[in-house]
């Protein structure tokens, strides 16, 4: 299953090496989003940044949205 939002993000920041540099992760870090695995929570607003706002913290996961909201 491939993760939509994160498949924008790497085409926004030009390949998964890329956001990962942009993150502070690993290349595979981001092949794990990419198809599914979780997100830690302290990556979601690294990735909204990284992207320019362009990739809302509700587009990666919308129950971590909530809860960034609430802190």
């Amino acid at each position: 299953m491939t993760n939509k939002a994160i498949q924008r993000a790497v085409g926004i920041a030009g390949s998964q090496q890329k956001l990962a540099d942009l993150c502070g992760v690993s290349q595979p870090t981001v092949w794990r989003w990419l198809h599914g695995g979780g997100i830690e929570v302290r990556f979601v607003m690294k990735i909204v940044k990284a992207t320019n706002g362009k990739i809302k913290a509700q587009d990666i996961d919308p129950d971590l949205a909530e809860l960034l909201q609430a802190s």
